[in-house]
């Protein structure tokens, strides 16, 4: 059973999360939220496998939330999705670089909701590279930003380079195979260890990463 904690500042919004998560057999509504302290506080005693997070709250907004929860080592297995109202929302790109494993626009078809919570709770990350790409290019390109190498970034070898900058581009494990002819299970490899060494917790945030430190040529 995956456990869900929703958090958003309007009443009608949360009534129809907490029916539409309440509606499926593997799902159930852990808790729900109406700022975004109150949602690290619940997250916290609740320990929910994930979080549908408001991006604007009352009190401390959904971004500062997430980072919050991201980086406290008791929820650190918890993973956040953001709602945003609009597609190309600025805050994004602050969500996925401070923990968030994706994003999602309020009016996303139930069915695809519902997806999302449960890909993101097996642990991957919600969106597609290649969507995941589209907004991060947008700000990661603006030129009031500046690329900020990871600290770790020394840590990765030519080639995990190399494949980080691939998956900045959106290529899926497979494509990234047949760019560089390894075999898919090598690109997972390379993946996974460029992941863990820049401490990602999920593939959306290699991609941010990848735009951070100038990986991704623009």
């Amino acid at each position: 059973m995956t456990s869900v904690l929703i958090a958003d500042d309007q009443d009608l919004i949360r009534i129809g999360l907490r029916s539409l998560v309440e509606s499926e057999d593997d799902l159930t509504v852990a808790g729900e939220a109406a700022d975004g302290l109150r949602a690290v506080e619940l997250a916290r005693s609740v320990r929910p496998d994930v979080v549908l997070m408001d991006v604007r709250m009352p009190g401390i907004d959904g971004i500062e939330a997430t980072r919050r929860i991201a980086r406290d080592p008791a929820t650190s297995a918890t993973r956040v999705i953001v709602l945003t109202t609009f597609e190309l929302d600025e805050y994004v790109f602050d969500a996925l670089r401070y923990g968030a494993s994706g994003f999602l626009i309020k009016d996303t078809r139930p069915v695809e909701l519902l997806r999302a919570i449960r890909v993101v709770a097996a642990g991957e990350a919600l969106l597609s590279p290649s969507v995941t790409r589209r907004v991060v290019r947008e700000f990661a390109t603006r030129p009031s930003r500046v690329p900020r190498p990871h600290p770790r970034l020394g840590t990765l070898t030519d080639r995990e380079r190399e494949i980080v900058g691939l998956v900045g581009e959106g290529l899926s494990n497979e494509e990234i195979a047949l760019r560089l002819v390894v075999s898919p299970a090598t690109a997972r490899t390379h993946v996974s260890r460029a992941m863990g060494k820049l401490g990602a917790r999920d593939r959306a945030q290699l991609v941010v990463f990848a735009y951070q430190s100038g990986l991704v040529d623009r």
